[in-house]
């Protein structure tokens, strides 16, 4: 039992260690995983940006996406990689609340850029001759700088109200930071962050998964009126998108179920197992949904790669 009256500021990755016997491997599928994420995710960007024809809301949001997909990735598999081909399990308090700041911002930006996604689709199928005035490209940059500055404020409460806490305890079990694994190790009052804690993340997941519901259904409603043709296309778009925020509930309910287990034996690996399932599944994978399952991005990519190649 540690000592309360120590203030512990580094910390030790438990994850880390355990992955050390076959670190080599793990390094191997870090750097596969993060260098196809970011490699896809930036042909998305660069041909959303150079090609007139996709400057269209809904190509902008997914822009937007993957993005924040860079964002979220660069803020854990870099140092991931490093740690482990270094053998390093340790982080500073500086450096925990830095990356749990990212990766925590990467979530909520990704709840609500969905929830975008869906009410633009939404308009795009409900009212269709007006949908160019309800949703221009400037409405969908100032909802996504909206979402940014948001976010921005959101998380840096909940990392303040972190950095204030005392610390009793070094062991993280995981291979990243979030503040849920500092708060464990706290020998404070931690009232306060818990309330703030509870409440910012029934805002992010309640309202969001409302609005994103009834966006999807009411187009879905909408999608069997339509004509054939035009019932297909908007079908196929709104599976794309149904997916991905699929793959990305299913790695969050990963990370929830991991904190659910905290009070249960359960071991270090199954703590690695399940932290990076769930971080790692949307990061590695839904930037390869947009860019093969949309069509006026996969062409454009595959162009851009033949004259590269």
């Amino acid at each position: 039992m540690e000592n309360i009256s120590t203030t512990y500021t580094n910390f030790i990755l438990v994850g880390l260690v355990e992955m050390q016997s076959f670190r080599f491997l793990y390094a191997l599928l870090t750097f596969a995983v993060y260098s196809t994420s970011f490699v896809v995710s930036f042909m998305i960007v660069y041909v959303t940006w150079t090609e007139e024809s996709l400057h269209e809301p809904m190509y902008i949001f997914i822009c937007g996406l993957v993005l924040n997909v860079m964002f979220g990735s660069s803020a854990y598999l870099p140092k991931l990689l490093i740690d482990l081909l270094s053998k390093n399990s340790t982080i500073s308090l500086s450096g925990c609340l830095f990356q749990a700041f990212c990766m925590q911002s990467y979530a909520a930006a990704e709840v609500f850029t969905f929830t975008a996604i869906a009410y633009d689709r939404y308009l795009a199928v409900a009212h269709p001759l007006r949908y160019p005035t309800l949703m221009t490209n400037l409405t969908s940059q100032r909802l996504l700088l909206a979402i940014s500055v948001f976010v921005f404020i959101g998380i840096c409460g909940v990392v303040f109200l972190t950095a204030r806490l005392t610390f009793c305890g070094v062991k993280i079990n995981n291979v990243y930071c979030e503040t849920m694994s500092l708060l464990r190790l706290s020998c404070g009052d931690i009232t306060i962050n818990n309330i703030y804690g509870i409440t910012w993340t029934l805002f992010i997941t309640i309202s969001p998964m409302l609005l994103i519901i009834y966006c999807y259904i009411r187009t879905i409603v909408i999608c069997f009126n339509l004509p054939g043709e035009a019932s297909m296309k908007a079908a196929q778009t709104l599976v794309t998108h149904v997916i991905a925020l699929f793959i990305f509930i299913v790695g969050a309910m990963f990370i929830a179920f991991r904190y659910r287990l905290s009070n249960i034996s359960l071991s270090a690996t199954a703590h690695v197992v399940i932290s990076m399932s769930g971080m790692s599944t949307s990061i590695a994978v839904n930037p390869l949904i947009y860019g093969i399952r949309t069509e006026a991005l996969r062409i454009r990519i595959a162009r851009n790669l033949r004259n590269i190649f």
